[in-house]
Order: C-alpha cells, then sequence, then structure tokens
C-alpha cells in the first residue's frame, strides 16, 4: 500500500512539471523547435515589398513570428557573371538596396531589430521614395556607421555572393519572389497564406494549441515577380516601373 501510495505521489509530481512546462512553452513560444521559415526575395520587387510591408510585419504583430525562426534572403532574380559581379532584375537601385539588407542582416542579427529596418525600406518602396532609405537607421533609431561601411565595403558583395549561393541552391529552384518556404516546402503561388502554413507546422509537430493569430482566415495568394526576367512581363514590368523613380530597369 505505501509502495503504491509512492509511486503515485511521483506520477502526480511529474505530471504537474509537465504540465507546467507546456504551459510556458505556449506562452512564450519558447522551449522547443520552431517552424522554420526562410522568405528569398528582392528590394525592389513590388510583390516583396508588399508581402513584407502586409504579411510579415502583421505576423510580426500578432506575435506569430514567436513561433518561427525566420531567415530573410534579399536576393531574389539576381545573376552573377563570371567575374563576380552581380545584375539585379530590377537595376543598381536594387543591388544596392539588396546589399544594404544584407549588411542590416548581419550588423543586427536579431530579427527584431533588422526587421523593422526593412520593413522601413519597403514602406519607402511602395511609396516610390527608396532613394530615402537612409532616413530608416534614424526612423528606428539605429547607428548607420556598421551598415555604411559594410555594403560600401567587400563584406557587403561578399554577403550578396553568399546570398545568391543559397538561393541558386534551393530545391525545387525558386520561380519567382518572394519564394517563401516553410520548414523545407516551398508554398509557390500560395505564399499570400504563410501564416496559416506557420500555424499548421506549428501545431503538427509540437501539438500544442493553435496562436490566437492562428485563428483568423487565411489570406488570398498575390502575383509574382517571375525569375526569368528577360522577357517581357505585362502588369508586373508596369509596375516595376512605378516603383523606380527614374524608370531605370532591365526588362
Amino acid at each position: 500500500m505505501a509502495r503504491g501510495l509512492h509511486h503515485l505521489l511521483l506520477l502526480a509530481a511529474l505530471l504537474q512539471q509537465l504540465s507546467a512546462t507546456s504551459a510556458g512553452d505556449v506562452a512564450t513560444g519558447s522551449g522547443g523547435e520552431k517552424v522554420h521559415v526562410a522568405i528569398y526575395y528582392e528590394s525592389l520587387c513590388p510583390y516583396s515589398a508588399r508581402f513584407v510591408t502586409n504579411h510579415l510585419l502583421k505576423a510580426y504583430r500578432d506575435g506569430l513570428l514567436d513561433a518561427a525562426d525566420l531567415t530573410l534572403v534579399p536576393y531574389g532574380n539576381a545573376k552573377v557573371d563570371a567575374h563576380g559581379a552581380i545584375t539585379c532584375q530590377h537595376g543598381p537601385d536594387e543591388c544596392l538596396l539588396n546589399t544594404v539588407q544584407a549588411c542590416a542582416i548581419d550588423a543586427w542579427p536579431d530579427v527584431k531589430v533588422h526587421l523593422g529596418f526593412i520593413y522601413c525600406v519597403s514602406d519607402l518602396v511602395m511609396k516610390n521614395r527608396h532613394r530615402e532609405w537612409e532616413s530608416c537607421f534614424q526612423k528606428q533609431g539605429l547607428d548607420p556607421k556598421p551598415v555604411t561601411e559594410c555594403y560600401k565595403g567587400e563584406r557587403g558583395h561578399n554577403l550578396s555572393l553568399e546570398y545568391g549561393r543559397q538561393t541558386a541552391e534551393l530545391v525545387p529552384p525558386h520561380q519567382f519572389v518572394p519564394w517563401v518556404v516553410v520548414d523545407g516546402k516551398p508554398l509557390y503561388n500560395d505564399y499570400g497564406k504563410f501564416e496559416a502554413y506557420i500555424c499548421k507546422a506549428y501545431k503538427a509537430y509540437k501539438g500544442y494549441p493553435l496562436l490566437e493569430a492562428c485563428r483568423r482566415p487565411g489570406m488570398e495568394a498575390e502575383n509574382m515577380c517571375t525569375a526569368d526576367f528577360d522577357r517581357a512581363d505585362g502588369d508586373a514590368i508596369d509596375e516595376i516601373r512605378l516603383v523606380l523613380l527614374d524608370g531605370d530597369n532591365n526588362n
């Protein structure tokens, strides 16, 4: 009888400990592996900018990114020649901003910091004011020195080459941007619903109840910038020209 009571007390203590741990994990989004989310994009693609300013920011504000390990890869449909020079889909301004954002990620590894800066730049792109990007340092209360030294030096170019390598190694290859990958699986043109996919993955392998942000309806997919930027692309090209202040692009 005493031995049985001892076992019951041990089981009760174990259950209490497991319950406390699970509750803490749900509340903080910690204590276990997060959903891996990678976003491959380019700075002057209007669909990439819209994704950052609408979907990605909303996911952050809703607390959904607490359940995600987010990786941003600013490179998109750029190409590298035999000498290591990079050509971007929407011209030199895009190469500059891709490198600036790569340097921001490198300078401020905390996603909550570099995402704020990237959101600010993307918001200016959507407002046809992308050449005012340096104002984002002051708006975000950030020291411009590490990013400035980076993008003007060899470090920035090497970061862009590394992001190019990562993009080139995607399996399957990306077809357009933004190219959103959740736990290794691309969402294709369903990327506008990436929050729902995060929720599904989070629940599936953790067994946790859905986060509050996961209870609202999913979002519709949007159009995208094609990876084949040597061909004419009608509506997308027209919108890109609106984004670029001087109409400079490679199409």
